[in-house]
């Protein structure tokens, strides 16, 4: 009989919605949302179907215990009570790390050592032994106190779930393939409508529209640690890729790829080759202040330049400008643009029909949606 546990996926602020959307499409219950944070529960099959499936989530972890943690001794006693034996193998390694928030027990190496000590005591009474080598499986546990409640969990996903695996090179300014898939969702890609990013850099922004469109799961290519747990039957990895597989849609659509630097483009072809998305995506060079409208209705999604030291911030103001002067007579095509410019708008010249905020990795980000009229007005 399956065994059911209840699991929290993390991700970046602001992505929650598209997790939580995501849980619901392969059959997972959800508990709570907090921020960064949805958690859910399921058999192992949920597991591994969410570790493959998950587009806007970093990771998968496994819930063991939440517990209030007041004082090192209530954690130490909550950790303790903990069944870690029918987790954990006498060799096995189980490494522990994790956040503090908004909690008396703020020290983070601290709550990692009396964490660490309190697993190690309810070993030793299990396995009858002083010393343990840690040789063995990695068992990464992973601690979050919020309000003084300590979330005791196991690692499930291992690298994070943004590293698809066909990004081995990046640009200067990469975006988070987590963070490029809610950009694409919330955009509404549709097989009739063709997609175009302009500013395409490495790719990540036209691939992951290409694995949305495709129904193609991210990470039905690449491991998980969990893969390794003993506990869990190894049979069902293969089962929810096989599924995965079968899900992929055979329909046709265009999506384009393009920017100004040829040497880029280089870099995004082979991304684009790995991520087996060729046949969806064209590549070619072009400044993306010169774009012309054509009858094909399309929807811009695009990263342009942030601009970080001072002359950078000039050019990529300068860049935005341009933009508001050309992309406004593409209308009625659908814009969504992303940047760290709290003066977007007034650059651009057009009033945002709707803008939403998000984090690229630690930067503050705003989603400018031009999605009613893009014209001037």
């Amino acid at each position: 009989m399956p065994n059911t546990y209840n699991y929290v996926a993390t991700c970046l602020f602001g992505l929650e919605k598209f997790v939580g959307e995501e849980l619901d499409a392969i059959g997972a219950a959800r508990r709570e949302t907090i921020d960064g944070r949805v958690y859910f529960s399921g058999d192992e099959n949920v597991l591994a179907a969410a570790n493959i499936n998950l587009r806007t989530a970093e990771r998968v972890l496994i819930e063991l215990s939440s517990f209030k943690a007041e004082t090192f001794t209530e954690l130490f006693d909550g950790v303790k009570d903990i069944p870690w034996e029918s987790f954990i193998g006498k060799r096995d390694a189980f490494p522990v790390k994790g956040h503090s928030v908004k909690s008396k027990l703020f020290s983070v190496p601290d709550c990692q050592k009396i964490i660490k000590k309190a697993v190690v005591e309810r070993l030793k009474s299990a396995y009858h032994t002083d010393w343990f080598e840690e040789s063995g499986t990695k068992y990464q546990i992973e601690f979050f106190i919020l309000n003084d409640k300590a979330c005791i969990m196991i690692d499930t996903t291992g690298v994070a779930l943004h590293k698809r695996g066909y990004r081995t090179e990046a640009g200067e300014a990469p975006i988070r393939e987590t963070l490029a898939a809610a950009l694409v969702k919330i955009a509404r890609p549709r097989l009739d409508v063709r997609l175009w990013d302009p500013f395409c850099g490495s790719g990540t922004i036209p691939i992951e529209a290409a694995l949305i469109m495709s129904n193609t799961a991210p990470g039905i290519k690449r491991r998980f640690s969990a893969e390794e747990y003993g506990f869990i039957p190894g049979k069902i990895w293969s089962e929810q890729r096989e599924s995965a597989k079968e899900n992929i849609y055979s329909d046709e659509f265009e999506i384009y790829a393009s920017d100004i630097d040829s040497r880029v483009l280089k870099t995004a072809n082979a991304n684009i080759a790995r991520a087996g998305m060729n046949k969806y995506i064209k590549t070619f060079v072009k400044d993306a202040t010169d774009i012309e409208k054509d009858d094909v209705r399309t929807t811009i999604i695009c990263n342009p330049p942030y601009g970080e030291r001072l002359e950078s911030i000039r050019e990529a103001r300068e860049l935005y400008r341009k933009m508001g002067k050309n992309f406004p007579l593409l209308s009625p095509w659908q814009i969504y643009i992303i940047t760290s410019e709290e003066e977007f708008e007034k650059l651009y010249g057009v009033k945002a029909d709707k803008v939403r905020k998000l984090y690229n990795g630690m930067i503050k980000c705003n989603y400018y949606q031009y999605f009613k009229n893009n014209s001037k007005r």
